[in-house]
């Protein structure tokens, strides 16, 4: 037997000025407050699309936290977009704030990525229709993203709508 997930509910991140890191998310995410822990210096968001209580935690730890080097635990985390052209809308978005890091194609996947104002990685990432994977069933490979020709060849398909409604047999 299996703990038997259906996706990544929320994501709870330790950051140095609380409100600095709120104004990160709301300004490029688009998310909202919805609630708030004063005693804890804690603040929880909502996507704009998401039916989810909140999407994203935020507890301030204090200016005197260092941000994080390459080291065990979390390395990023991926918020799926339905649309390859989000990707782009992104990838414009992360520039203006000086939090693009870099994007890839992963073959059933592509990508970009940022950092938020404490050095956290995440990954925005566009799914192909898993009909089309194809070779890359299998395969998670890095190879550079041609944006241009993906919004192409993708343009207006929408891959985030699927939802698990119940759990495998």
């Amino acid at each position: 037997m299996a703990i038997n997930p259906v996706r990544l509910n929320h994501a709870v991140f330790y950051v140095a000025d609380l409100e600095r890191s709120v104004a990160f998310y709301t300004e490029v995410f688009g998310m909202e407050v919805v609630a708030s822990e004063p005693r804890f210096g804690a603040a929880f968001l909502r996507l704009p699309r998401s039916g989810n209580h909140h999407d994203l935690g935020l507890f301030g730890v204090g200016p005197d936290s260092t941000p994080k080097t390459r080291r065990t635990g979390l390395y990023h985390l991926a918020w799926q977009v339905d649309e390859i052209t989000d990707l782009e809308v992104a990838r414009d978005l992360l520039t203006g704030a000086g939090a693009y890091v870099g994007e890839s194609d992963h073959g059933a996947t592509r990508s970009v990525y940022g950092k938020d104002p404490d050095g956290n990685e995440f990954e925005i990432m566009w799914m192909l229709p898993v009909e089309k994977w194809g070779e890359f069933d299998d395969l998670a490979p890095v190879l550079p993203l041609n944006l241009d020709a993906d919004i192409a060849e993708w343009g207006g398909v929408r891959t985030a709508g699927r939802v698990v409604t119940e759990a495998p047999a």
